[in-house]
């Protein structure tokens, strides 16, 4: 698995699409993996204090420091993750892509997976595209593509904070 965007397309990824111009209704509701991309010349610039929305009562914000020590320089992958069917079957790519998308722009979400991207100065230019998947291999994906990037770059994605493991 080659973690480029040519990579991830002839993996069967799709969408591509930035941040600021997404419509999730474009989005499929069937599960899946999805990816969050940086674009061609694409630098980080941390913010002080992130967009993303308050959790529990904790600031998803963490200091420079530590973002950087999270940044992969030779990425173009900053965050891989899963949607699944949910509890209520309702749930999905189109739910759980519009739920990340709404994190940054500061609402309260359910969980606070990939809360790093939203520290991100520009990350109206990220990119993310999706790949459907059955609910029953799900876990599986995401935790061979968490495998895959820390066995070529040494460590998980940026904004992936823990490692996704298959249940046994």
């Amino acid at each position: 698995m080659q973690f480029t965007r040519k990579g991830l397309k002839d993996d069967g990824f799709t969408g591509f699409r930035p941040f600021r111009e997404m419509d999730s209704m474009r989005v499929p509701q069937g599960t899946g993996v999805f990816a969050v991309l940086r674009p061609e010349g694409f630098h980080p610039d941390f913010l002080k204090k992130s967009t993303a929305g308050v959790f529990k009562k904790k600031d998803p914000s963490l200091p420079e420091p530590e973002l950087s020590a999270a940044w992969v320089e030779a990425a173009v992958v900053l965050y891989v993750g899963k949607a699944g069917p949910g509890s209520k079957g309702n749930r999905g790519l189109r739910r759980q892509i519009q739920e990340f998308l709404d994190f940054g722009r500061g609402k309260p979400p359910g969980h606070w997976d990939g809360r790093l991207v939203w520290q991100l100065k520009d990350a109206g230019k990220l990119l993310i595209a999706w790949k459907e998947l059955p609910p029953e291999g799900l876990n599986r994906a995401e935790a061979d593509y968490h495998t895959a990037f820390v066995e070529e770059f040494g460590k998980l994605p940026f904004a992936n904070l823990v490692r996704a493991r298959t249940k046994n």
